[in-house]
Formats: C-alpha cells, structure tokens, sequence
C-alpha cells in the first residue's frame, strides 16, 4: 500500500487515508498550495489549486474552494510547492563508496538492486521524482530498477539509466586497483572499448538492451586507481563514434570529463552533457556557451569525500586527486553560470548517502547561482537536458504531477530543500510520517 502524508486537520485527514492506495486514479485531485514556484516563468505564485486528473496536471489557477466539487484536496496551503526535484548523475546500484577497490565484485546482482531500491526509496523521499542514473560496473541492474519502479514493485523516482559504462581498457569506468590474478565477470566489461569500431559495437549493445542513453568516460576518474582525472582516455574521434550511434537510436551521450582538454573534445564530439566538469578552462567554457551543451557538477561531492575519505583511510591518491579537483571545479562553475552555459543539477550520489542530494544547492549559490537558478537547474534545466520538458520539470498542464511539500520558503533559504514535507509523483503521495527522508507535512 502506498504510504500516505499525515495531514493535521482531521476532516482531510480522512480524504488523505482515501488517496493512499492509488491517487492517481481519483478521478479528481486538488493540491491547495499555500505558495507555488513557476519555474518557467520565474514566479513564485500565492494561494493555487492544482487540479490533477490521471497522474497529470489538468490546471493551475487561484485557490477557491467553491471550484473544488467533489474532488480530493491535498491541503499544502500551509507550504511552498515546488516541482519534483531532478538529479542527473546518480548512481542507485550497489552501495556507496568506501575504500575496497574490490566491493564491487563482492555484491551479488541481486544485491546490487536490493541495496538499489532501497536508495531509490530514499532519494524520491528526499523529494526527487527523477533521476538520470549515469552507470554501473555491473552492466543493466539499472535497467532492472528502472523497470520495477516504473511497475510500480519499488518506490522511487522516475529513471533514465546508462546500462554501463563505454570505457578504454582498465580506464575510469574500470573496476582497477585489484589484487593480481583477480578475475573480473564479462558482465564488468560490457562497454570496454579500444577503437571506433568497439565503441559502435558496445554503444548499440547497450542501447538494445534497455540503457536510455549512453555514459562515455572521455577522462581519467578521481575515485578511480590508477587513473588522472586531467588525463584524456578517448579521442575525439571515438567520443563523436559514440554520439553518431546514439543518435541513430534517437538519445544522446553524457561524458565524464574532468580534464579541459577531454571536455573540450567531447563538446566538439558532440555530447549532451559534460560531467564533473572539474578542470575546464576558459576555452572549455566558451566552447560549451557557444555549443549549448550542459554541464553537470557535483561541486557538494569534493567536500565530503575529503571528510569521510580521511575518516574511513580512503587511499592516499584518491584523497590528492580529490584535493586537486575539488577548488578547480567550483571556480570552473562559477565561471561557467557567468558565461551562461547551461547548467543541470547532478551530484554523484552514490558516492555519498542517497538522500542528502539537496546539499549541493547550497553549493551551487554559494558558487554563483540565485536560489531561482539553482531549482531551476533541479527542474526544468534537467527536463531539457533529457528532452522531456513537454512532460515533466516544472507545474503545468499537461505534464507529469510530480511536485513537492516546502515549509518556508526557498528563494530565501535554499536549504529548505534538504528538508523536504511531503512528495507527490504523477499524481500520487509517495511518503509520510515514519518514512525514511521524508517529514510529516503538518504545519
């Protein structure tokens, strides 16, 4: 059974308890919004009823209870409503990150979907409804966790997923670092590629086995041994051999790039998105403003990976890539928010706690953005960069009902967000009182 959101006045308590099961198939719901963010428009708005029908906004308009008939009222009016938050670089398979090169090959893949559930769960709780899922060691457990929450077998958000990672050969979407004679399963290594001709190859095995896009590591990793975060790994050329067979699949390719020159390759290749992003130049950064691809930054990651991975004995090259990257990554951000390059909300979760993704907003207003920017780099900026902007990113008619609970308001203290009420994905209540991230909605 759907868990339902505790609502303090006790007639809609009732209402609450009748929408647990399935509000998406009410014929009618209403969310009275005490504040609501437009972010196409810029606009917060006061006092508005969203009308879903079918897990679909029908209308956005000023509250009036005399309007409502019949339909069940979520009663938010005590709250700011903001569209269901994105994140565009997680990694939901298998567990976090610790300092065992070897834990990957230590899980089961049935195990790596379990633990996956259970961090989607607390990623949708922490109010994001979506999420673009950029790869796992262990090729398509993502697809698997896609597919079980689209069913409706698992709570979480909504995923576009990787499959795996298209890689060069003991590279940064390796599994390296391995006691000698370790032997790695083929299903490790399905993108491992050494030419053009593999990189097509793997890219259209990938794409025919249920990835919605393809994760291309262009550079070195920092949390990869024996890599250099600065170092290129595929050419220009192979990088564009990516792009062109993905769009014969109609989807795109998103880089891991760290180092200026890799970015700058994978721009020219074609890419939608650059992730990290860490050591663009000012080159890099006028090339992306120009070419209009995205950036995705996961500036919160650096700080928690020099805390934890000093606490836990995180190898001692990890720990220096990570201090080499972390400064360089925020300037390069700040500068790129100037410049006006496109800028969609990514953390890397996986790497720390799933749930906590909301702790980068801070980061990313502290390194440039206004609070308005920086939801709509959660919100619509992410819709577009996955082409779905029709569909989902912001409150409007005629796309997904995927919004969230806010107690104040956070274009005056975006950290709000870490904090979230209560959450609704298409048309649904997904949490309440007990649930893992997220907070009883009563005022």
């Amino acid at each position: 059974m759907k868990k339902f959101l505790a609502i303090s006045f006790a007639p809609l308590f009732v209402m609450a308890l009748v929408l647990s099961t399935d509000a998406a198939c009410a014929d009618r719901v209403v969310v009275h919004a005490g504040h609501l963010l437009d972010v196409d428009a810029g606009n917060m708005l006061s006092d508005q009823a969203v009308t879903i029908e079918d897990g679909r906004v029908k209308s956005v308009a000023h509250w009036n209870a005399a309007t409502v008939g019949d339909a069940k009222v979520i009663d938010w009016s005590a709250y700011t409503v903001v569209p269901g938050l994105m994140d565009m670089h997680t990694h939901l398979i298998g567990d976090i990150e610790t300092n065992d090169p070897t834990a990957p090959l230590k899980m089961t893949a049935q195990e790596d979907v379990l633990i996956g559930a259970q961090h989607a769960r607390d990623t949708l709780y922490a109010g994001f409804t979506t999420v673009r899922d950029v790869g796992t060691y262990r090729a398509f457990g993502d697809v698997a966790l896609r597919d079980a929450i689209a069913k409706g077998w698992v709570p979480g958000p909504r995923m576009y997923v990787a499959g795996a990672y298209i890689t060069i050969p003991g590279g940064g979407g390796e599994v390296t670092g391995l006691p000698p004679g370790t032997i790695v399963p083929p299903e490790f290594r399905r993108g491992v590629s050494s030419n053009e001709a593999e990189v097509r190859k793997n890219v259209d095995y990938l794409l025919d086995h249920g990835a919605d896009f393809i994760k291309v590591i262009a550079t070195g990793a920092v949390l990869t041994p024996g890599t250099e975060p600065g170092k290129s790994e595929f050419t220009e050329a192979q990088i564009r051999a990516a792009v062109e067979e993905a769009a014969k699949h109609g989807t795109f390719v998103a880089a891991h790039a760290h180092g200026a020159e890799g970015i700058k390759a994978a721009t020219r290749a074609g890419v939608r998105s650059i992730e990290h992003g860490s050591l663009i130049d000012d080159e890099g950064v006028a090339l992306m403003a120009k070419t209009g691809n995205w950036l995705v930054a996961d500036i919160y990651n650096g700080d928690y990976i020099d805390t934890v991975g000093r606490q836990q004995g995180w190898p001692a090259d990890i720990l220096r890539k990570n201090t080499d990257t972390t400064d360089a990554q925020r300037e390069g951000f700040r500068k790129a928010v100037k410049a006006g390059v496109h800028i969609a909300f990514g953390t890397d979760a996986g790497v720390y706690p799933h749930g906590d993704n909301a702790r980068q907003f801070a980061y990313m207003v502290k390194y440039g953005m206004t609070p308005l920017q920086a939801i709509q780099a959660a919100t619509i900026e992410c819709a577009r960069l996955l082409r779905k902007e029709k569909e989902i990113g912001s409150i409007a008619p005629g796309k997904s009902a995927d919004m969230i609970a806010v107690a104040g308001d956070p274009l005056a203290n975006i950290r709000l967000l870490e904090h979230v009420q209560g959450v609704i994905k298409e048309g649904t209540l997904e949490c309440g009182p007990g649930a893992t991230k997220c907070h009883d909605a009563s005022p």
